[in-house]
């Protein structure tokens, strides 16, 4: 039986289609061993969305061409998109696909196998206007489900690369995505996780169907019991999505809007598509939409042109606006893009101190949104037993809004929908106590 190895690099997108690529070779009859090991069949799914992404994806190469020098070397993703050449420089490469054309990876694999030839199969990306569709009808994590709906981004916001890498905005087939939802009920997930590169630029490209269209095709799938939008921008929550947030009983209580700056002079410098104002406006519709939803937030430090008032003017905002969690990353320079080549660099010293800053302010802020919920009952599906609780039987996993609760618990309680009551409230994780667990709709006690 020929075997594969994968190893995949960035972003939740390149994970979801790394086992779409799995699904073509297991029809080919292949088994999927460790990376680490021996392989027929190595494919590296890669990365580019900074300098060390690029890096990482040569290492991990070149790992793969060290473990067995006969297997075939495949090379995929975003880095293998914009840098086809510099992969194929790499000796012991064999073929370099870009993020599309996937479908044909078994018939390259096949020819390579016949005449040893490396393969360059990338085309130019922003000429495609259609979705690559790739089936995907399971995951390892066997309780949430990720759904890609669309790839591509229309932004080029200064600081990043992804548009050259991934193409313009293409949204995925609806009725594809609905099929694909009733076939992953059926398989038993009961969250599914809507994911893209600009996931919320859904529908930009198709004919009167948005993004709450969407939501609301799946709030009808029975069986389905939680909707999680993995991230969208501020601008694209227009008065049609305020409503599905609002009355849809799938939509998670949690929602990821990118902020990058909490100054506008830095947010046009990004070519950011708002202002500090409209940002906040657009928080507060979506808190009364949905009263006490979490949203956490992406943050840039020190992009090239930042002042200590502009930070300090982009901490106070952050303050205000209130999160749940931050994620923060230092501004670090992505060859190839405009930011790369402003002046007025910030210093990494200055960086580090003003990431740590946010930091505190971030853990601070989750701290006081979790003991929002202590002694509230939140609906947990529990995705697997705590780490360092062997014979313990403690479960892990995520509420509606996004806060990770432990409780104890059997572990066949996995992916099934708890009643858990929040005891105790901290920085990354709370505890909490099982009260019910529902069978497909109905509630039923703890004993």
């Amino acid at each position: 039986m020929p075997s594969v190895a994968f190893y995949t690099l960035g972003c939740k997108v390149n994970f979801y289609d790394t086992e779409a690529i799995w699904q073509l070779f297991k029809n080919e009859g292949y088994e999927q061993v460790d990376f680490e090991g021996p392989a027929d069949v190595y494919l590296i799914n890669t990365c580019t969305v900074t300098n060390t992404g690029d890096k990482k994806s040569r290492q991990m190469i070149r790992r793969a061409v060290r473990r067995n020098p006969e297997a075939i070397v495949a090379v995929t993703g975003c880095y293998a998109q914009t840098s086809p050449g510099e992969i194929l420089d790499i000796p012991g490469v064999d073929l370099v696909i870009g993020n599309q054309d996937r479908d044909q990876i078994m018939t390259h694999v096949k020819n390579i196998e016949a005449s040893r030839q490396p393969v360059n199969a990338v085309r130019n990306i922003m000429k495609t206007r259609e979705f690559e569709e790739m089936d995907v009808p399971g995951f390892a994590d066997r309780t949430r489900a990720f759904m890609k709906i669309q790839d591509g981004c229309n932004n080029f916001c200064t600081f990043c690369i992804i548009p050259w890498s991934r193409g313009l905005s293409r949204s995925r087939d609806p009725k594809s995505i609905v099929a694909q939802a009733h076939q992953l009920v059926e398989a038993g997930y009961k969250e599914f996780v809507l994911t893209g590169i600009h996931t919320g630029g859904y529908g930009d490209d198709l004919d009167n169907y948005r993004l709450s269209d969407l939501l609301w095709d799946l709030d009808k799938v029975d069986g389905l019991e939680r909707v999680r939008i993995s991230s969208i921008e501020a601008s694209q929550i227009d008065e049609k999505l305020l409503e599905v947030l609002n009355r849809s009983s799938k939509m998670c209580r949690h929602l990821h809007i990118p902020l990058q700056a909490g100054h506008n002079d830095v947010l046009k410098a990004m070519r950011r598509k708002y202002t500090t104002e409209e940002y906040y406006a657009k928080m507060q519709l979506i808190r009364q939409a949905m009263p006490d939803v979490g949203i956490t937030t992406d943050v840039i430090v020190g992009f090239p042109g930042e002042t200590d008032e502009m930070f300090r003017a982009g901490y106070d905002f952050m303050k205000a606006v209130n999160y749940s969690e931050m994620h923060v990353f230092p501004y670090s320079k992505r060859t190839g893009t405009p930011a790369a080549r402003m002046e007025n660099q910030i210093d990494e010293e200055i960086k580090n101190v003003r990431v740590q800053e946010l930091i505190d302010l971030s853990e601070e802020m989750q701290l006081a949104y979790a003991r929002k919920f202590v002694g509230q009952t939140l609906s947990v599906i529990p995705e697997r037993s705590a780490k360092g609780a062997p014979g313990r039987n403690i479960q892990h996993g995520f509420s509606d809004n996004y806060l990770q609760v432990f409780f104890d618990g059997e572990d066949s309680l996995q992916g099934e929908l708890c009643e858990v009551k929040i005891t105790e409230a901290g920085v990354n994780e709370c505890r909490g106590q099982l009260v019910g667990v529902s069978q497909s709709g109905l509630k039923q006690a703890v004993r």
